[in-house]
């Protein structure tokens, strides 16, 4: 009785295995990805937003569902520009950029597609809708043809920086901004204790509109040949109707999304097929997929303690130092991994946060596993406190770093209480219970010990920039202050090494393994990332 139950449930588990095997097999005929045709136009559409990452958060995960990350498209045009499959490069643009940085990456991987030697079409509906249209213009400019909508504009206009000023409104309602900060030019506070821009501030402002438009006047005048002057006249011109910006060479054709697909066929001598970016990298195309392994660690949005969140009012990600750090440490810890990618798009934050996750970039290093930080369209203040350990750092040309400050203090609110008939009152157990209360102002000793705060804080990032980028305290504080420089001029300061992206990073992670240029590389994302089911 006891054999014949054994063979029976046997059966029946063989039985159950056939079925899953079979149901797997179904499911694979079912929803595997039919094989890419042998010529085709590769299709990217930014028009949806590109995103720098995908939080492992549900929620966010939710909302920006099919949404395009950076490293996607870099990665597939990577692929591409060595697919004989891939006659032409077809993308649809003219919205979804989150920053100029992100426009500069793009910008490197389609220079990068060209030098293969096969066309690229750039379509737009419009480049803004009486908006500004410098971000995706910018991206335009690398491409071969640039096509536009009848009906569509390009709305490029010298760059400007504006900002709101509180103080009269604190003022009426009878709030005292106690701020401070090192130095001058951590002007983030000015916008509660100033009415205007001071004097560094607009000094700042102006030296980095400067340099980004510099780096757009570049882009123009070489994309559309045009000399330097010419390309300025035009900027200076603008914004511009469809037909003007035809007429004045800044597009190549006046149309419609099927026209430029034809002319993206036509002009890679391929039949009528199409593939886009999804389906592209569904069949595993994968430029940086074998080879010798490489950690992936994102540090984006601003730096706080604990853990990485979303928050669904804002629609940001918040970069959470015991997350991040833990990322580094798996990393670290990790046999297989040889390096580090840390890619930073961060304006800062926690002082204490992003100390926290600057240790974990040192046992890195003191762990022989080289890191090489990659930066979007920010990383400063705390961004650049996390990058700075880095054996190189690379940013692009108009990458906002620097920012090497600190600032802090409160809005005191007993006034304003008052005069709406509220009282506080307070119960003390010793001295300077009051020390951090926002309802009155700093006692002289509290003031005294805020200042030492800045002082130590200040101290400590200028002497940790030294280290990091082997300068004396004095050069480091001369470029400090609290200034935010572009990455061309932060290349020029020696707080970065390189202008680039993705794939220039990937560059030195080669020539610090010591690997041959064209040596394969696994990029490996830490933590695993997850699919919303997985989370759920």
């Amino acid at each position: 009785m006891k054999r014949t139950l054994i063979v029976i449930l046997a059966s029946v588990g063989g039985a159950v295995l056939l079925l899953a095997l079979f149901l797997i097999g179904m499911s694979w005929a079912l929803f595997s990805p039919p094989s890419l045709p042998d010529r085709f136009v590769l299709e990217v559409d930014l028009e949806a937003g590109v995103v720098e990452t995908v939080s492992n958060d549900p929620l966010f995960m939710a909302l920006e569902r099919g949404r395009t990350r950076t490293r996607d498209v870099v990665e597939a045009l990577e692929a591409a520009a060595a697919d004989p499959r891939v006659t032409a490069l077809l993308v649809r643009g003219g919205g979804g950029l989150s920053g100029w940085g992100m426009a500069e990456e793009f910008r490197e991987s389609v220079a990068r597609f060209r030098d293969s030697g096969k066309p690229t079409v750039f379509f737009a509906e419009t480049f803004g809708e009486f908006s500004p249209g410098q971000l995706s213009y910018h991206l335009a400019t690398a491409f071969d043809e640039i096509h536009i909508q009848p009906s569509g504009e390009v709305g490029i206009t010298a760059l400007s920086m504006e900002a709101p000023f509180f103080r009269g409104a604190l003022d009426e309602l009878e709030i005292d901004p106690r701020f401070d900060r090192r130095a001058e030019f951590k002007d983030a506070t000015e916008l509660f204790t100033e009415t205007e821009f001071t004097e560094p501030a607009r000094e700042a402002r102006l030296a980095l509109l400067a340099s980004v438009q510099g780096s757009f006047l570049e882009g123009v005048a070489e994309g559309r040949g045009l000399s330097s002057d010419s390309a300025q006249a035009l900027l200076f011109a603008g914004p511009f109707m469809a037909r003007e910006a035809h007429a004045a060479g800044l597009v190549d054709a006046l149309g419609y999304l099927d026209g430029a697909r034809d002319r993206a066929v036509e002009a890679g001598e391929g039949d009528s097929e199409r593939v886009g970016l999804t389906e592209y990298r569904a069949h595993g195309v994968d430029a940086w997929g074998r080879g010798t392994r490489v950690a992936l660690v994102y540090g984006v949005g601003a730096i706080q303690r604990g853990q990485s969140g979303y928050d669904p009012l804002s629609g940001s990600s918040a970069l959470g130092a015991a997350s991040v750090a833990a990322a580094l440490r798996t990393a670290i810890d990790d046999e297989r991994v040889r390096a580090i990618l840390f890619r930073v798009d961060s304006p800062g934050g926690s002082w204490v946060a992003s100390d926290q996750i600057r240790r974990e970039v040192q046992r890195a290093r003191e762990a022989g596993k080289p890191v090489v930080v990659s930066m979007g369209n920010v990383a400063a203040s705390g961004g650049y406190v996390v990058s700075m350990d880095a054996d190189r750092i690379v940013a692009h040309p108009s990458t906002f770093t620097g920012s090497i400050g600190v600032l802090a203090g409160k809005l005191v609110t007993e006034d304003f209480f008052e005069s709406i008939g509220v009282t506080f009152d307070r119960v003390e157990a010793g001295p300077n219970a009051g020390h951090f209360t926002a309802v009155e102002d700093f006692t002289p000793e509290a003031w005294e010990h805020f200042q030492r705060f800045l002082d130590r804080v200040y101290e400590d990032f200028v002497t940790g920039v030294a280290e990091g980028r082997g300068m004396s305290f004095d050069e480091a504080e001369a470029v400090a202050r609290g200034r935010v420089w572009t990455g061309r001029d932060a290349l020029e300061l020696g707080l970065v090494d390189r202008l680039g992206g993705f794939s220039t990073a990937m560059e030195e992670l080669r020539g610090l393994l010591d690997l041959e240029a064209d040596a394969p590389l696994q990029l490996a994302v830490y933590p695993d990332e997850k699919t919303l089911f997985q989370l759920l």
